[in-house]
């Protein structure tokens, strides 16, 4: 009993629908928690923060860039320690809050080196380290300087090359960004602190400084250690920027430079300290951006963050983002199901992926980064999957009723009949139509008398046999069985699809006669096959006629017929049962004038004359077909008098 009811259960579409979707929106996370949608994931990431509204330089930096035309004035691959003491002199002079000096200097460079070494004592220069995981690629500081005034300047970077991720802590050292920023902070009295809420997590002023996971945001590979955050740009410029040759020239003005602070670095091309950004892809010319700039980047948003001015980049918990992406998923699956048309549906879905993405990007001009294009492959994968069922489902059902319908007409109208499906529901009858038709009407001469001497299941047999036979004929000169009466059978040509010009009502009805010619060649093969097994031959009678009948459903919803009405359809069936003696061949054919008007001489006739029919009150033009094998299908027309 209990597993009946399951069954029934199961086999509700709805419910069917629901475990199809929710086993997409499944795979989908299983996708993106096994990082496939990485790649792409970042690429939104990317070109949404280029898409937000950028902040204006940061007037709190000044970056002090060595580019190629210094290099060749100095006439030095790197500046030289002279060089580099007597630039830390000149903006001492204007008063600047701290100066990072990202140029590495374990080992003497030219001449100057105690110059240099004396400016590096003052405590408001922080010089750079590198701490690399090899220790052939570790850089040590310049010598003599205190650990609070060197930090690493090592700089993370995706596995495409981008960097989006700053560290600001490893192997128990400060970074370069981090080591200015303190610097900068501790005059306004903002110090470093432990957070109350977990012990090791730094709290700078109004923010908390917590680091990201390896599966932070839309990272599932990423190399996370060490403390890291996102890296939060303020725009493509971070802050002003003048050149050595400026500053050593003295055309900086003092300004710029009190209360600053000054970063120094290598901005020229044969440096290689460039680096691809979120920006890259916009920009035409530099598609990279120095690294001395994206050490400034870091410390502008560190001193932002510790002000509350602009928060830093979190994320959710991987669980809620799993919740966020099934979600999407769930809703475009559950309007896909209430839904009934494509187009308005389509609509809809696009409003779906369009919300999804816009809150997606709200969120991280807000500071909190979520999945963007997970939301919408699921979205797309909950509401296809459910549209590809429906549409299967829609299509087995479209099969059983043409299959339901064929079984009382021919398939053609039973086509007709579901294509105005909506008319149907809607009112319970397709509306009647006035259309010039063909009409065919036959019967089996002497069929009393071959039923009483067969069984009931050989009766049936042989009447399936010859209907089948009958059948096939009629539809393979277009024509529409209507209905089979016993032996009987009544087909249409010209139905469903009105005729709106005299050569398709001519043709109609010379398919009708080519069909009536054909149902006595194949008449003589079943004979000759019945011969054989014993059976007698049978003669057949047919009768054609054109004229205007209307058409369309008759009965109610739970009966309904395609009725054909029309004085057509009565003068069919009297030439097919009248002068029942005159039987001239084993098939005969007799047709109205209204059907041989249209026959443009192309068949054989036999006039019969004016013939009165019963139930009619005038008399009938009528003209035999002449289909015995002497005369040939489609032979050139003649008249038998």
């Amino acid at each position: 009993m209990m597993r009946h009811s399951l069954s029934r259960l199961l086999d509700k579409p709805l419910l069917k629908a629901s475990l199809l979707s929710l086993s997409i929106i499944a795979s989908i996370l299983v996708m993106e928690q096994k990082g496939i949608l990485e790649p792409l994931e970042l690429r939104a990431y990317d070109l949404m923060v280029r898409l937000r509204p950028g902040q204006e330089p940061d007037d709190r930096l000044l970056i002090v860039g060595v580019t190629e035309t210094d290099l060749r004035r100095l006439n030095v691959a790197t500046p030289s320690d002279r060089t580099l003491a007597e630039t830390l002199a000149i903006l001492q002079a204007a008063k600047p809050r701290a100066i990072g000096l990202d140029f590495y200097r374990d080992l003497p460079q030219g001449l100057g080196q105690s110059a240099l070494l004396q400016q590096l004592q003052a405590k408001n220069v922080v010089a750079i380290h590198r701490i690399s995981n090899l220790a052939d690629e570790q850089i040590p500081p310049p010598p003599g300087m205190p650990p609070e005034q060197i930090g690493f300047n090592d700089i993370s970077i995706d596995r495409d090359g981008v960097v989006r991720r700053t560290l600001i802590f490893a192997q128990e050292e400060t970074s370069f960004a981090m080591q200015l920023a303190f610097t900068y902070l501790e005059k306004d009295g903002v110090m470093a602190e432990e957070s109350p809420e977990e012990a090791g997590i730094l709290k700078l002023g109004k923010s908390t400084f917590w680091p990201i996971g390896s599966t932070a945001g839309a990272y599932r590979t990423a190399d996370t250690r060490g403390h890291q955050i996102l890296l939060n740009y303020r725009n493509l410029v971070v802050g002003r920027r003048v050149t050595l040759s400026q500053l050593l020239d003295r055309q900086v003005p003092a300004d710029w430079i009190r209360d600053k602070i000054v970063l120094i670095g290598n901005v020229a091309i044969s440096s290689k300290d460039f680096f691809y950004t979120p920006y890259s892809p916009s920009q035409k010319n530099e598609h990279q951006m120095s690294g001395v700039e994206v050490h400034g980047q870091t410390i502008s948003q560190i001193l932002d963050a510790a002000s509350g001015k602009r928060p830093l980049i979190r994320s959710f918990s991987n669980g809620t983002e799993r919740l966020w992406i099934a979600i999407w998923g769930l809703v475009s699956a559950i309007v896909a199901w209430r839904m009934r048309r494509i187009f308005p549906w389509a609509i809809v879905q696009v409003g779906i992926l369009a919300t999804s993405s816009s809150l997606g990007f709200i969120a991280l001009t807000q500071g909190l980064w979520v999945p963007v294009v997970a939301p919408i492959v699921s979205a797309i994968a909950g509401g296809g999957c459910v549209i590809a069922y429906r549409a299967q489902m829609l299509q087995r059902q479209n099969r059983m009723a043409m299959t339901l319908l064929g079984q009382n007409t021919s398939p053609k109208v039973a086509q007709t009949l579901w294509e105005n499906r909506h008319d149907l529901i809607q009112s319970g009858h397709l509306t009647g139509q006035q259309v010039v038709a063909t009409m065919l009407f036959s019967d089996l001469r002497g069929f009393s008398g071959i039923s009483e001497n067969l069984t009931p299941p050989d009766l049936m047999r042989w009447l399936n046999e010859y209907l089948s036979t009958m059948t096939a004929a009629i539809h393979h000169h277009q024509g529409v069985v209507n209905k089979f009466m016993g032996d009987g059978i009544f087909a249409v040509f010209g139905v469903p699809i009105a005729r709106t010009t005299p050569e398709e009502i001519a043709a109609d009805a010379q398919d009708a006669v080519n069909c009536a010619i054909e149902m006595a060649q194949r008449l003589e093969t079943l004979n000759q096959e019945w011969g054989e097994r014993g059976f007698g031959p049978i003669q057949m009678r047919v009768g054609i006629c054109t004229g205007t009948v209307v058409v369309g459903t008759l009965g109610n919803r739970d009966h309904l017929e395609y009725g054909v009405i029309g004085d057509a359809v009565n003068t069919a069936s009297r030439l097919e049962s009248c002068e029942k003696q005159r039987q001239p061949d084993p098939c005969r054919i007799l047709i109205s004038e209204s059907t041989q008007q249209y026959l443009a001489e192309k068949f054989a006739l036999e006039a019969w004359g004016m013939i009165g029919l019963a139930g009619k009150q005038q008399q009938v033009n009528v003209y035999r077909v002449v289909a015995n094998q002497d005369v040939p299908v489609n032979p050139v027309a003649i008249s038998i008098p």
